[in-house]
């Protein structure tokens, strides 16, 4: 196989998934060893090299569940190693940013909240359907609650206040 092939079958031939881990099914380097499981983690996310190639593990177990590669694959909860496939969708790179945690330079502590110098007030901002909304208010706890709603009413199900939930993904989440 070449090393920029990955198919269903061929990850199903090498892997087994169990609880969101891979397991070594075969032996495919002298110090890999059958039933060990896969994974080094890197910038987050966990990775395994295959035939020359680096691979997400998280990609891998998308694969191996619905057969295909999207360009983009989402962690529902936020958190890059749980890979538990009812963490993971596909979704195109807006939904991905709409899923994004806070910033860790925000000096507001809210996402999607700056202050505004010139105007001496909390600026909210949210970006739906490639268009920039913004709003302008005196109060913090004000400008935190229309960023929860805009984020609620704009980004729907992929909409993400900033706290990484430690929860498993909801039904409705998963919806």
């Amino acid at each position: 196989m070449q090393s920029t092939d990955m198919t269903q079958e061929y990850a199903h031939s090498l892997f087994d998934y169990k609880d969101g881990c891979l397991y070594w099914k075969v032996q495919k380097a002298p110090h890999v060893k059958i039933g060990a499981k896969v994974g080094s983690p890197a910038h987050g996310y966990e990775s395994v090299y295959v035939d020359g190639r680096n691979w997400r593990i998280h990609r891998l177990v998308f694969l191996m569940h619905f057969g295909y590669l999207p360009s983009t694959i989402d962690h529902i909860n936020g958190i890059r190693n749980d890979n538990h496939i009812e963490n993971l969708r596909a979704v195109d790179s807006c939904q991905n940013a709409q899923n994004s945690k806070l910033r860790s330079t925000s000096k507001s502590g809210i996402k999607g909240v700056s202050w505004n110098t010139n105007r001496q007030k909390w600026c909210v901002r949210i970006n739906a359907n490639k268009k920039l909304r913004q709003w302008y208010v005196k109060d913090l706890e004000f400008a935190e609650l229309i960023a929860i709603e805009a984020r609620d009413n704009f980004h729907g199900k992929f909409a993400n206040h900033g706290h990484p939930t430690l929860a498993r993904p909801t039904e409705e989440q998963l919806a």
